[in-house]
């Protein structure tokens, strides 16, 4: 298919400054897998998953036990999940993932970072199908045939692969995520997956224009402020 696939998820938090943002935003997404399971990693697939990324991004084990500690307990914060999708600036596709406990709070302030930038918030599924929802897994190696033989061995309904500087990026369907990431433990139990994740890939990207660059990193500036905000996924290329 050639995907050349690269990660359009807006890196939400990165700087020193602003790691108390990310680690509530794990926070907040440990406590609320574990509180919908079992609050326990080895009996809840997802939870363990989330651990597992959290720990990839630095996030403190006291962060992450306090929120599964949290999630233990009676009563608590209900949050629901949200999803908004729209056109940022220079025509881009963008959809953005929430967790809210206050569903009028979240759109009021997602549709403010749309409209301070000149972007337009569109309906359910106006811009998804401009997405592909894949579980994605990438890895340094280069036997491909080896990848998919185990994933054909393990029942995977494999999407597409690709090969490039010594990395292999493995897409399956989000339903076959947790078959795909144990028969490669199984079969690599050395293989260190840099990318482990259901995530929404673009099926081709809008080039952002230098006229529309500093809107579009404004835009994306606005919606890592917004607390609600857990995920951002665009098909805009910034101009290097």
């Amino acid at each position: 298919m050639g995907r050349s696939f690269e990660n359009r998820k807006h890196s939400m938090a990165k700087t020193a400054g602003q790691k108390s943002k990310l680690y509530a935003r794990y926070g907040k997404q440990l406590y609320v897998v574990a509180k919908n399971g079992v609050p326990d990693p080895d009996g809840n697939p997802a939870l363990r998953n989330l651990v597992d990324k959290a720990k990839r991004e630095q996030v403190p084990s006291h962060v992450i036990e306090k929120a599964i500690e949290k999630a233990k307990g009676a009563g608590g914060e209900d949050y629901s999940e949200s999803r908004y999708e729209g056109f940022g600036p220079g025509g881009c596709a963008v959809i953005v993932d929430c967790l809210t406990d206050n569903p009028n709070r979240t759109i009021t302030d997602v549709r403010n970072c749309f409209n301070k930038t000149g972007a337009k918030l569109g309906a359910a599924g106006s811009v998804a199908h401009f997405f592909d929802h894949l579980a994605v897994f990438s890895f340094q190696g280069d036997n491909e045939d080896e990848v998919l033989e185990a994933m054909l061995d393990a029942d995977v309904d494999v999407d597409d692969t690709e090969s490039n500087d010594g990395r292999i990026t493995l897409f399956v369907t989000p339903a076959d995520f947790y078959k795909a990431s144990q028969a490669m433990q199984e079969k690599f139990p050395d293989i260190q997956l840099e990318v482990q994740e259901i995530t929404f890939v673009p099926q081709s990207d809008v080039e952002i224009s230098t006229d529309d660059t500093p809107a579009f990193e404004k835009f994306m500036e606005l919606l890592e402020e917004c607390d609600d905000v857990q995920e951002v996924y665009h098909n805009g290329k910034v101009p290097d």
